[in-house]
């Protein structure tokens, strides 16, 4: 499987859209729980600090992950404080199970480094234990958790 790893932009909002209803399937289920609703992480997308990285397999987009700042006033659902990003990472169900989800993790995690942020945050559904694995192995670390999800924070500065 030759997979590609690039920037992405304004032109993939549409893409970005269709990967958070993958990244957070969960909590449309039952959206009326928690912080604001799930189109917070693209509404708007090519806002100053909004990052992305796409992946590519034969040339077909397959997975994404980005991450943007929130405010304390209309939060993310795993919003840890306005100079934290949060980020989102999803893979097509076809494509899962290759290692795609940590190659994108880490090429964000590289891009967040780059910029300067010292910390980075994610919110995952708390049945989700092969998510949590993979962010574990990243650094992330538990930082709360509610009823249906947990929120972790990675130091990368």
């Amino acid at each position: 499987m030759a997979v590609v790893l690039r920037s992405g932009g304004a032109s993939d909002l549409r893409f970005l859209r269709d990967m958070l209803h993958h990244a957070y399937y969960w909590r449309e289920r039952n959206p009326g729980v928690g912080a604001g609703p799930v189109a917070l992480y693209v509404k708007g997308w090519g806002r100053r600090d909004d990052t992305a990285v796409i992946a590519l397999v034969d040339g077909f987009q397959v997975g994404a992950a980005w991450y943007r700042l929130f405010k304390a006033s209309q939060p993310g659902f795993g919003f840890v404080d306005e100079r934290t990003p949060e980020l989102a990472v999803a893979v097509v169900p076809s494509a899962r199970g290759n290692g795609l989800g940590g190659a994108l993790l880490d090429a964000l995690l590289d891009r967040a480094r780059a910029n300067e942020h010292p910390a980075i945050s994610l919110c995952v559904d708390k049945d989700n234990s092969a998510a949590i694995h993979v962010y574990e192995q990243h650094g992330f670390v538990r930082v709360s958790e509610g009823d249906d999800s947990v929120t972790m924070v990675a130091e990368i500065g």
